[in-house]
């Protein structure tokens, strides 16, 4: 039997930071059918935040959302570069200390880019 696990994780609350991002919406998407790509996409890109900065609270930009739909359902991009900021929740009442939100970077050809430390504007 193994022993209980304790309560904790790994704080990052002190780790406010932004992060770039290349995500394969590829090979996430493979076999999804045609008439449920795109949500997936949003929802895939929600799971790939989740475990690259820890925050169950992920907050998706406007102008991401328009661009993984702006070739319509079933036409994903393959890859998306994205910056994944985690910031501090400042509402009082709020479940969670800490929440990321994720936005769309535009660049030409996002393949072979690798992940780097942005800095915060």
């Amino acid at each position: 039997m193994s022993a209980p696990k304790s309560g904790k994780g790994r704080s990052a609350i002190a780790d406010v930071v932004a992060r770039e991002y290349t995500i394969n919406l590829h090979k996430r998407l493979h076999g999804v059918s045609f008439k449920k790509r795109a949500p997936r996409a949003i929802k895939e890109i929600k799971a790939f935040t989740t475990t690259a900065m820890g925050t169950k609270d992920v907050r998706i930009d406007p102008a991401l959302n328009k661009k993984v739909w702006e070739a319509g359902i079933k036409g994903v991009p393959f890859r998306l570069r994205v910056r994944i900021s985690r910031k501090r929740n400042d509402d009082e009442n709020a479940q969670e200390k800490l929440y990321s939100i994720v936005e769309a970077i535009n660049v030409k050809n996002p393949k072979g880019l690798h992940t780097s430390v942005a800095e915060e504007a």
